[in-house]
């Protein structure tokens, strides 16, 4: 392990770049020019007219207010509506009236669609079409109605679940008393009764609360909890910005009788949320419907697309301009014939007047009908049903389900399947991603002196008998703490567990019993207010003015809360004013060491034995906050109460005046110590790394901590080893200056081409926020097998991985389980949410949920893997199959005069892509596999071939391509040279044009057919279904098509009477058949030979070794469990066991 650091300029690593989470809007906006500011207009007039654009006015019980016309806005010309929505939402998209159009309106916006529509409009026109309209009809009908019965589904749930929420009911104050509505009838300036485990119905403001305590308790499922409350009468006029879904913010006054009252998110509960642990409270609707903030997170949300996506787009436009070329090859040709041969062959005279140029124009475009199906039809609507299956597989996998907290995985996308088997950089948070985000007390500094909590030490835990109030769960090992706290001779001990039983915004439930159960709205708080109830300084309660505290098993003491300055990330402190009941007032603050020593008094001591326990502490990967306080006189509190107030009225910038008030009060503080506290990593974490890293793939870790924890817990959890050589921000400009030396510049401005790193062995990067604006990060970064981003904010979370997908065109996923998270999640190609005690904004903005980190790697190396193989697959042998089935035509123009006439029967191209040879190739797409889930994870080597991309490009793509111009040719000329001059056995030549039809019809058949059975790794019984049944499918439809009875109803389209029955039952036709098949074939089949003994890949390799033992035990299983259902009788079982359990690699 070698460790280097080099001085030289650049960014202070200890400082925490100040910025805040940013939303979509914002982000957008961001992206955008900022307006300039015209010359000559006063600054106060800009700051008035941003005020008047935040005005929302609400009045309390007040419906006809809302409905003046200053609150109306124009709809349509002069059609105007009142800007408060009401309070029914509307997640659908349909509806009985608009289904259909507005369905088939999205439907047809698909090029593939449109295209398929204007090849029905040129078939109705005869002169142009050899082809029946129904050719092209029947499909395109069957591929609209597939996806338009999918999206009815979809959205039949999501009128369901709207009106399940729009109907529950509420109690709303009208007419002088509560009446029970409905949630569609709430309104804006509504009064709201609401009980205990009632949802919250809106965005409201909190009036009033059953609670001895006046405080109301939250929980949800989609927003962090926290605690409200406020008294106002409904006279009240309430002030407050416009609707926006920032979930972390909320800024307004309250006008009444004459004074203004300010309003924050603290004042607010919001939609989505669930009363807890109180009886009844009361609320004034602020926002409803669609302007809540919930409803305007759902909204917008990045259109994500994989690279297959992309390829296979451009693959169509590539086989279009190859349709429009071979089109216009064959109608020149169709002109040259025609001047040479048609115009003189009389019995070819059609009573039309037209020349050869025009014939050859027409042509033109009957041959864009007749080889309309290069361009597949149903290739968009087979992808869907194959992403959806693959979809619920992830849900359905039972290894990636959490029993503790009863989480499945969840795939929130059905678009990115196989995205997840090309993934080569993984963007991770830290606290709850990689660990458990359950905090415990380990060590403490008070006084420059260190207190640790080590199991190591050979001593007995801390007997808490004494402390009625304790935590039994709660242990300790140093002895010495707990007597000098008893003892009470030892101030600053006494001192440092006080704040901590007062400076917080926990939360206390009181049971019958006389439990004590704390509601934190962070881990961290919970397990510094759980140490300080161990040490003697017991929370009790709170009201919106007092917190109430037991201090060492004495009488309890109630301090008046004079003000709290709240915790944010951009402040990394917290701090409390409180009145002791002897009168003195005193600040308490807790925070980040960064800000805090920035904010000490210069007569503060152990500030230097402080910050070296606290480097230590940061060394064990621990979590610190470092406590201080501070006395304030009356005066200096009343001339600083002034300025707050003030400030917390503003309607302009309230968060930057805010700030500056809390600058002047937080100053010239008393160092007490400082307390860390551990989060231990999750179960499977270093193993799933390490398995990660043996696929290529890259891990960056993305945190908010100190370079030295960032740094211990990689090496904890395997992201960094002992083996490489770590570099740190300091190391990039030295490098960059080696790499753009006096060489460099004499080649001109071309970037250089030599690695940051020449000399061999691996490197990782500790970075800081301040370094990331540095133009060789990215090269620097995207070396290194291993990169950690301490000191980052949630804005630069998502720039660093905006950086790597634009410079390094690579695809990204991004795993995370907080607010702060979501910029990266929903900038990076993938985002995963992990379900866990930061409440559930990651999951809802992610296209991947579960609960814990482990399951990451069968996610990728399994899951992702898999559908990226068989979606390649898919692709390959649909591209092969059309080709095969559409150059038929191509051939045999050469024999009637480029006339654009078809060689195969009108109703087997309608029937060859929907019922022929659908069903095997879907089921590829869906079941197959080289290797099983076992192998995936015991060689993640196998993981490499989607990263690089080689299973599916255009090389493939000509590969497929000139696969079926082999086979088209072999299925056309074999048969044709078989007809030439041939005599059946009844003395009847067979070589008529139906006859031809059925049999290059029938050899194409099981060529397709069996080819998709070559190309199958893992085979099922519902895979031999499948070939075997759309063989005896084929040949079923056809010789029912081809009877004299269906010609008797429907003579127009059913004209090849009796053509099966007579062309089959010649035995030297089958002959024809098989030699067409077999030579179709064997060149595979020596192919796939020679490849897999000279060329193995690493599947190849894993599948030789593991296979036939594979299939002993599949075989031993089999038998076994075939017995038993057998026994059983029962069907159902009999082919969901063979379909998931018996399935044996080929």
């Amino acid at each position: 392990m070698n460790r280097h650091r080099v001085d030289s300029l650049g960014p202070d690593d200890e400082v925490m770049p100040y910025s805040d989470d940013e939303t979509d809007d914002e982000l957008e906006a961001s992206s955008e020019e900022e307006p300039e500011v015209m010359p000559g207009v006063p600054k106060l007039y800009l700051i008035l007219f941003s005020v008047s654009e935040m005005a929302w006015k609400v009045k309390a019980n007040d419906r006809p207010y809302h409905q003046l016309p200053e609150f109306q806005k124009k709809v349509f010309l002069c059609i105007k509506k009142s800007r408060y929505s009401g309070n029914d939402i509307k997640t659908y998209k349909y509806n009985v009236l608009t289904f259909l159009p507005l369905n088939l309106y999205e439907q047809f916006k698909r090029v593939a669609n449109l295209y398929f529509l204007a090849l029905l409009i040129l078939q109705i026109i005869p002169d142009i079409s050899t082809l029946p309209w129904y050719t092209t009809l029947i499909p395109l009908v069957v591929v609209l109605g597939v996806t338009g019965i999918k999206d009815l589904v979809d959205d039949l749930a999501r009128h369901r679940m709207d009106k399940e929420i729009n109907n529950r009911k509420c109690d709303v104050l009208l007419d002088g008393g509560f009446q029970d509505l409905k949630w569609r009838d709430i309104q804006v300036g509504d009064v709201v009764r609401l009980k205990k485990n009632d949802f919250i119905p809106a965005d409201i403001l909190l009036l009033s609360s059953s609670n001895p305590n006046s405080l109301t308790y939250v929980e949800t499922a989609e927003l962090d909890g926290r605690s409200c409350v406020l008294f106002v009468s409904p006279e009240a006029l309430i002030e407050c910005e416009e609707p926006n879904n920032r979930l972390d913010k909320f800024v307004g006054t309250m006008l009444w009788e004459g004074e203004r009252y300010p309003l924050s998110l603290d004042n607010m509960l919001l939609r989505g949320c669930k009363i807890r642990n109180t009886e009844a409270c009361h609320g004034l609707v602020i926002f409803a419907g669609g302007d809540t903030k919930i409803m305007r997170n759902g909204g917008k949300t990045r259109f994500k697309r994989t690279k297959i996506d992309e390829l296979m787009n451009y693959m169509v436009y590539t086989i279009f301009v190859l349709l429009i070329l071979v089109a216009a090859g064959l109608a020149i040709g169709h002109t040259f014939w025609y001047e040479e041969i048609g115009a003189d062959a009389w019995y070819l005279f059609d009573n039309k007047n037209q020349g050869a140029s025009y014939r050859g124009f027409l042509s033109f475009w009957g041959y864009i009908i007749v080889l309309n199906t290069m361009v597949p039809i149903s290739l968009y609507v087979s992808v869907e049903v194959i992403r959806l299956g693959q979809s619920k597989f992830i849900n359905w996998d039972l290894q990636m389900y959490y029993p503790d907290n009863d989480t499945p995985a969840k795939a929130r996308t059905t678009t990115l399947n196989e995205q997840l088997g090309q993934i080569e950089y993984i963007f991770s948070d830290k606290t709850g991603t990689l660990t458990q985000n359950i905090m415990e007390f380990k060590k403490c500094t008070i006084a420059g002196r260190s207190y640790v909590n080590l199991e190591t030490l050979k001593t007995r835990p801390v007997d808490w008998s004494w402390n009625r109030q304790a935590d039994r769960k709660f242990t300790f090992m140093d002895h010495s703490l707990v007597a000098r706290i008893r003892s009470g001779k030892d101030k600053d001990a006494n001192e440092f567990f006080k704040l901590l039983s007062l400076c917080h915004t926990v939360m206390v439930d009181i049971f019958p019993s006389g439990e004590l159960v704390y509601q934190a709205a962070s881990p961290d708080e919970g397990a510094l207010v759980t140490a300080a109830r161990n040490f003697g300084y017991v929370f009790l309660s709170r009201t919106q003015d007092t917190i109430t505290i037991k201090e060492m098993e004495e009488e309890e003491k109630t301090y008046e809360m004079l003000a709290l300055l709240d915790f944010n990330s951009d402040r990394k402190r917290m701090s409390i004013i409180l009145k002791f009941p002897d009168g003195r007032i005193r600040l308490y603050c807790k925070g980040a060491d960064t800000v805090i020593y920035e904010r000490l008094s210069p007569n503060t001591r152990h500030k230097e034995t402080t910050q070296t326990d606290l480097d230590v502490f940061a060394n064990a990967t621990l979590r610190t906050l470092c406590l201080c306080y501070k006395d304030i006189t009356p005066a200096e509190f009343e001339a600083w109460s002034r300025a707050h107030k003030e400030a917390q009225v503003a309607m302009f910038d309230r968060d930057g005046a805010l700030d500056r008030v809390y600058e002047q009060i937080e100053s010239n503080l008393m160092l007490i110590g400082a307390s860390a506290i551990e989060d231990k990593l999750q179960d499977g974490v270093p193993e799933t790394i390490a398995t990660l890293a043996k696929a290529d793939i890259k891990i960056w870790v993305l945190t908010g901590d100190k370079k030295e924890t960032a740094e211990n817990i990689g090496y904890s959890c395997s992201l960094l080893t002992d083996d490489m050589q770590i570099h740190y921000g300091e190391d990039i400009n030295r490098q960059a200056h080696r790499r753009h030396g006096p060489q460099t510049s004499r080649q001109g401005k071309k970037k250089p081409t030599e690695p940051f790193f020449p000399a061999p062995g691996k490197n990782a990067l500790i970075i800081t926020g301040g370094w990331l604006v540095s133009i060789d990060f990215v090269d620097m970064a995207c070396e290194c097998e291993a990169v950690i981003c301490c000191r980052v904010t949630p804005k630069q979370k998502g720039n660093v991985v905006s950086l790597v997908k634009k410079y390094k065109k690579a695809v990204t996923l991004s795993i995370g389980d907080g607010a702060n998270d979501v910029n990266m999640i929903k900038t990076a190609d993938i985002g995963v949410g992990i379900s866990g005690q930061e409440g559930m904004q990651a999951v809802m903005s992610s296209d991947y949920a579960f609960a814990q980190f482990r399951f990451l790697q069968r996610l990728l190396l399994v899951h992702g893997r898999w559908s990226y193989i068989r979606m390649c697959k898919f692709l390959r042998y649909f591209f092969f199959k059309n080709f095969a089935f559409t150059l038929v035509h191509f051939w045999y123009s050469f024999f009637n005069g480029f006339s654009a006439q078809v060689a195969y029967e009108d109703w087997f191209i309608t029937l060859y892509n929907l019922a022929y040879s659908s069903l095997p190739v879907l089921l590829v797409g869906l079941l197959d596999q080289d290797v099983n889930d076992k192998l995936c994870l015991k060689f993640p080597k196998l993981y490499l071939p989607g990263q690089q991309g080689s299973l599916f490009n255009y090389k493939n793509f000509f590969i497929s391509l000139f696969h079926g111009i082999f086979i088209s040719l072999i299925i056309f000329f074999i048969p044709y040279g078989a007809f030439l001059q041939t005599m059946g056995q009844d003395g009847e030549a067979p070589s008529d044009y139906q006859s031809f039809a059925v049999v290059t019809a029938s050899s194409l058949i099981f060529i397709v057919n069996l080819q998709i059975s070559l190309d199958t790794s893992y085979w099922t019984f519902v895979n031999c279904f499948a070939v075997l049944g759309s063989i005896a499918i084929y040949f079923g439809i056809m010789f029912d098509i081809h009877s004299a009875g269906i010609h008797v109803i429907f003579p127009t389209p059913f004209t090849f009477t009796g053509a099966a029955s007579n062309a089959l039952r010649q035995p030297y036709l089958w002959l024809t058949i098989i030699l067409t098949v077999g030579i179709s074939l064997l060149p595979i089949i020596c192919i796939q030979f020679l490849h897999k003994s000279i060329w193995p890949s690493v599947g190849d390799k894993v599948q030789q070794t593991y296979s036939p033992k594979r299939g002993r035990e599949h075989l031993t299983e089999l038998s076994g469990r075939w017995s038993r259902t057998v026994s059983r009788r029962s069907l159902r079982s009999n082919c969901f066991f063979f379909m998931l359990v018996c399935g044996v690699a080929a």
